[in-house]
Formats: structure tokens, sequence, C-alpha cells
């Protein structure tokens, strides 16, 4: 019987010792902020202080040539971008007044076309999460052509605050 305790007692101590060192699986709460996309309203060129529709509008990432989802000849007044985590800049082509033909081709819009330019930081979040990426210096430029709908003011250029959140729009653009 001795000799039965002292192979039981060495035992229950390891198991004990296993279960008190061991946590939990580590899981990312869904409320845990990721990378945030870019915020842009959009405002009326002639009233400043009103937020203007865009109608029939079509995004579609340059480079890929990708519709962005959600995007597919919508009306709206902001837009909700993701930049490339691994490079700047991220292009996009914003269409106005889409229209497609029976094939499915595009035939007609007035398409702008949005370079933002940034530095990209990856941040620690946690172990259960990893990392996510933020965006520094972020430059928002819309291309010139011959008939831009979107317009800039210079003090829209440039938003020197990190992109960290998608609580707050970090650009406006008027139209």
């Amino acid at each position: 019987m001795k000799h039965i305790k002292l192979i039981i007692i060495p035992i229950m101590a390891l198991i004990i010792g296993i279960t008190i060192s061991c946590e939990r699986d580590d899981i990312c709460p869904e409320s845990t902020p990721t990378t945030p996309r870019l915020i842009v309203d959009l405002y009326d060129k002639d009233d400043q202080e009103n937020q203007k529709n865009a109608f029939g509008l079509l995004v579609v990432g340059v480079g890929n040539e990708q519709v962005l989802p959600g995007y597919v000849v919508v009306t709206a007044d902001d837009l909700i971008l993701p930049l490339k985590t691994d490079a700047s800049p991220t292009q996009y082509r914003l269409i106005l007044n889409a229209e497609f033909d029976n094939d499915g081709n595009l035939t007609g819009g007035n398409e702008d076309i949005i370079t933002i330019n940034y530095v990209p930081e990856e941040v620690y979040v946690s172990r259960a999460c990893g990392y996510k990426t933020i965006f520094k210096s972020v430059e928002l430029i819309v291309e010139p052509d011959s008939d831009n709908w979107l317009t800039l003011t210079p003090t829209n250029l440039t938003n020197n605050e990190p992109v960290e959140n998608e609580n707050e729009t970090h650009f406006n653009i008027f139209h």
C-alpha cells in the first residue's frame, strides 16, 4: 500500500500541475478592431455642408479589375475602401452613372481614378488576434482628366492622422 501511495502522489501532483498551467484557447473576439478601411464621405461641391449621393456608382480596383463588393451600380454618399496592407498605393476607378450593355460590358459613365498613398504599419493586437495594419501619412489624389466629376479642396488632399479605425470619416470628396 505504501508503494502505491508513492506512485499515485507524484502522478496526481503532475496532473494537477499540468491542469493549473494550461490556459483556455485564445479566441479573437469579433468586437476586436481589425485592419481598418478608408472612409470617404461624398459632399455637394456647391453646398459643402451637405452630403450628396453619387448615382449609378461602380467602384473597381485598379490592377485587379474586380468590382468592390457592395459597389455594383449603387447610390451612395460615402465609400468604405479597403487598402492594400503590403504595399502603397491603392487605386480605384469610381464610375458615375455606369451603364452596361446586354452582354454585361461597361458602355457608359464618367470614370475618375483615385490614388491613395500611405505608409502601412503592422500593430500587435493580442496573442489571439495577432497583428493588424494601420495606415500613416495618408494622401488621396483624384487623377486629373478632361471631365473629372470628383473634386478635392487643398485641405482634403492629405490626412496627417493615421487611419486606425472605421469610426470616423477620413476624407471628404466633393462632386
